[in-house]
């Protein structure tokens, strides 16, 4: 089980300060647990959350002994990305837990890779049930099984873990095969004839025009 060493501190500290020593605001909470503020290292949980996400269960040891909790949200900087805060639920012991679990999509799929289909991502996350220390880090989808354009892979096509059951509709798709999108060519513009010819018509008007100017400018110079 992962752990983090955690450190009890006041509700009004003065947060800048924490952040600037390479700590972080923290607060853990349950349904028999108070809100308790801690703070954490920062790196130590950067380290702890990419491995753990937000479906693992974690241990904060805060000194006076340990309490088993799942990162319930993490607060990110805007610019940076880097976590500001973060919030823990503290569950019962025994008691099952709905949360989302990430899919990870692995394999290649010959109906993209040999038919130049394209490969269709239709959930990125699943819901399921279990106890705490049954909870996956991740789910993994094998499309390889995606042979032709339309095949389709449904949630209940998925191998959960021992322990794990669904909370998401079975039938609901996962990943799909689509038909690759056909490039339209542009069909040249259709050339105006009628156009052309009152165009042309008023050129030789226009010089006609022209040559009789010049014609009875000559009269009257003579």
């Amino acid at each position: 089980m992962l752990e983090l060493k955690v450190q009890k501190r006041e509700k009004k500290g003065n947060l800048e300060k924490l952040r600037k020593e390479g700590l972080m605001p923290a607060v853990f909470y349950g349904k028999k647990e108070e809100s308790t503020p801690i703070s954490i290292s920062q790196t130590a949980f950067l380290k702890v959350f990419k491995e753990a996400g937000e479906s693992t269960v974690v241990s904060l040891n805060h000194g006076e002994g340990t309490v088993e909790a799942l990162i319930q949200a993490v607060d990110l900087d805007p610019v940076t990305e880097i976590p500001r805060h973060a919030d823990f639920y503290v569950f019962e012991k025994g008691h099952k837990l709905e949360v989302d679990v990430p899919l990870e999509f692995i394999g290649v799929a010959p109906g993209v890779k040999d038919l130049g289909g394209l490969l269709v991502k239709v959930m990125y996350e699943l819901k399921i049930e279990a106890l705490p220390t049954n909870l996956p880090h991740q789910i993994e989808v094998d499309i390889s099984s995606l042979l032709e354009i339309g095949s389709q892979f449904l949630v209940k096509d998925l191998k959960l873990p021992e322990g794990v059951s669904l909370v998401d509709d079975e039938d609901e798709v996962v990943v799909l095969v689509a038909a690759p999108k056909e490039e339209e060519e542009e069909e040249p513009e259709a050339v105006d004839l009628s156009a052309i010819e009152v165009e042309k018509k008023g050129k030789e008007k226009n010089a006609e025009e022209g040559e009789e100017g010049e014609d009875t400018a000559g009269e009257e110079k003579e």
